[in-house]
């Protein structure tokens, strides 16, 4: 029986950016599905925005950022955040990849590259068709399944099992009911995979 690892992720997450080659890398050596879940994070939880965190934690998360990034192997570009649009319909469109039977990973690689490392404004619509067409998707088509209620109705739905599951921030991983918040989490999920869950 294969195993199934639930993925809550956000394009617009730094983390998710950082951590997604590793889990993806862990996936493939396990031989686990991964059924993946685009959202944003879970307010109501008690997921925090950076945005709306003091300025000490703050600098201590840009500084982290930057550590884990340089181990992952990524680039992060903050020069421009705060003129970027909202890159939540970036979401909508990796929804639409994965509906549609795509590589929906190299779809959100593109997508997280464009905005964490290029700066580019994912946020508008043209931005994003033209990242789809140069990844070898179907930019516009992508784009109108993006904005159909079919996928706004599975965006809705990502965000209340991700409510119900507990989850707040990104990515998590929930494996056998067990969750695991942040991309540093990989090597319990790890464990887990190996049969070597720790008990808490």
């Amino acid at each position: 029986m294969t195993k199934t690892i639930d993925y809550f992720f956000g394009i617009g997450s730094p983390w998710s950016f950082i951590g997604l080659d590793a889990f993806s890398e862990l996936a493939q050596r396990h031989g686990v599905s991964i059924r993946p879940h685009a959202i944003s994070v879970i307010e109501d939880n008690g997921g925090i925005y950076s945005r709306n965190r003091p300025e000490a934690r703050r600098a201590y998360w840009t500084k982290d950022l930057k550590r884990w990034a340089a181990l992952r192997g990524k680039t992060l570009n903050f020069e421009n955040r705060a003129a970027l649009s909202d890159p939540t319909p970036a979401g909508f469109m990796v929804i639409a990849a994965i509906e549609d039977g795509l590589d929906w990973l190299k779809l959100t690689r593109a997508l997280q590259a464009a905005f964490w490392t290029n700066g580019d404004d994912i946020g508008r619509s043209e931005v994003r068709q033209a990242i789809a067409e140069k990844a070898g998707f179907d930019g516009a088509r992508l784009e109108e399944r993006a904005q159909s209620e079919a996928i706004q109705s599975v965006w809705r739905s990502n965000i209340e099992a991700a409510k119900s599951a507990g989850i707040f921030g990104l990515p998590t991983f929930r494996y056998e009911d067990e969750l695991y918040w942040g991309q540093d989490s990989l090597p319990f999920l790890e464990r887990h995979l190996n049969g070597e869950k720790i008990a808490v």
